[in-house]
């Protein structure tokens, strides 16, 4: 199996599990929260463009979307973790920023979990750079 088979086939499966995952927490209750989801349906619609027409109009829309996902795994970083940290604050407001830092990184809302939007848009601009190459 080739290395390009390999790295779609990673993209695919981890966008069809991430989508999964955000379905069966209900991730989908408000418009921020839609953001993700909406990242990965236009990235995998993309991607099945690209393995039949490798347009540069379509690379350039596809390191788009995924500057998009990157950028939208940052932001729900920080609402996640801005999220736990308020309830925090609320359950013992006496103590110290640091702390509560840290009590709101394993909160109720999984703070690092947004990070895979980045791993997405890494593998998908893996993708990019070998579809580029000259063979």
């Amino acid at each position: 199996m080739s290395l390009k088979r390999v790295i779609i086939l990673a993209f695919v499966i981890m966008m069809a599990g991430t989508v999964l995952d955000l379905y069966l927490l209900s991730h989908y209750e408000s418009i921020l929260q839609l953001i993700p989801i909406l990242c990965i349906s236009v990235m995998m619609l993309i991607v099945l463009l690209l393995i039949f027409l490798r347009t540069r109009l379509l690379k350039n829309i596809f390191k788009l979307i995924l500057i998009i996902a990157a950028l939208s795994g940052f932001y729900g970083f920080y609402l996640h973790l801005n999220s736990n940290f308020e309830f925090e604050f609320e359950m013992t407001p006496t103590a110290s920023n640091w702390d509560l830092f840290i009590e709101s990184l394993s909160g109720a809302l999984p703070t690092l979990a947004p990070f895979s939007m980045i791993v997405l848009a890494l593998i998908g601009y893996s993708y990019l750079i070998l579809i580029n190459q000259k063979q």
